[in-house]
């Protein structure tokens, strides 16, 4: 019962945030500029300030675990080059292909990772998360890139990927945290609370923007492309992630980023690229949606199955 109920304040605090977004968009609170400025601040300002403050106070000594770095790399490159082999296979259409591809290997890592982390294991133990976000953020940047260059029919331009993991804000923070935290360079107090503040502004915000976010294409003409991507993204990635790395003697702390990069919803930032690089920007807001609402369910079950049998 205790691991129910710890899976349960785990995933509803996520729950209630998106459902007020949702409620906040119906009733007229939140529109489609507003939204996008608010994902705008979160993605440049907000994510960012949260992600440095908990690498800069982290002990890196203790948090980097190259075993944790290298598996987890290797696991989402890994899925990146299965699905390329598969799912051309199952869908026809090059518009639809990439975007189930990135779909399934690209998660919310930097929206979902640290606060479930925190609820699992304490904010004394979120530090291998910490890195991990950063250390992912730009594999994932550089593969989405790829997937829906392949199949736009184009060849990816090095220099346009090179550019934006170099400009991406989580990167900088990422890097900014590292280096203050391994000179040693202290905050004023007063700067240090502020980082503080604002980083905790970051999560709800988000996921307040995400729920009003929510537009549902017509999934009557992707029933299969959501089926797949879906279950393949929420069920079987988590699935073999996680079996893997128990096998390999992930435990507790180092486990909990392993289920949470594999098991966390598509990314929201898949969307507006797909839109721009010429994918189907239907099916991709159709898979962040889908993903998103079922994660809630589908993470609450990972958690308990795990705490249940004693890895978490």
């Amino acid at each position: 019962m205790n691991n129910l109920i710890l899976s349960f304040q785990v995933v509803a605090p996520l729950f209630l945030c998106i459902l007020l977004g949702v409620f906040l968009k119906r009733i007229g609170m939140l529109g489609h500029q507003s939204l996008g400025d608010i994902n705008r601040l979160c993605f440049r300002v907000f994510l960012p300030i949260y992600l440095f403050q908990n690498i800069y106070t982290t002990k890196l000594s203790s948090a980097f675990h190259a075993g944790l770095v290298t598996y987890s790399v290797a696991a989402v490159i890994l899925v990146f080059l299965l699905c390329l082999l598969i799912i051309p296979r199952l869908e026809p259409e090059n518009k639809r292909r990439g975007v189930m591809i990135q779909a399934i290997f690209r998660s919310n890592f930097a929206l979902f990772g640290l606060p479930v982390a925190i609820s699992l294991c304490g904010e004394e133990k979120a530090g291998p998360t910490s890195l991990l976000v950063g250390l992912l953020v730009p594999v994932y940047n550089t593969l989405a890139v790829v997937t829906l260059e392949l199949f736009r029919g184009g060849k990816p331009d090095a220099k346009k990927v090179a550019k934006g993991i170099a400009t991406n804000p989580l990167i900088i923070a990422s890097v900014l945290g590292i280096l203050m935290n391994l000179c040693r360079i202290p905050l004023p107090e007063s700067v240090n609370k502020a980082v503080a503040d604002l980083g905790k502004v970051a999560t709800p915000l988000s996921l307040v923007a995400l729920g009003g976010s929510f537009v549902v294409g017509n999934v009557k003409n992707y029933t299969k492309q959501i089926l797949v991507s879906v279950s393949a993204k929420l069920v079987l990635f988590p699935l073999a992630a996680c079996a893997i790395a128990i096998l390999l003697g992930f435990r507790g702390e180092m486990l909990a980023p392993v289920l949470i990069f594999s098991g966390a919803p598509t990314a929201v930032s898949s969307f507006p690229m797909a839109q721009q690089m010429g994918g189907d920007g239907e099916l991709a807001a159709d898979l962040v949606v889908f993903t998103t609402g079922f994660c809630v369910l589908t993470m609450f079950l990972w958690i308990f199955f795990l705490k249940q049998l004693g890895f978490l």
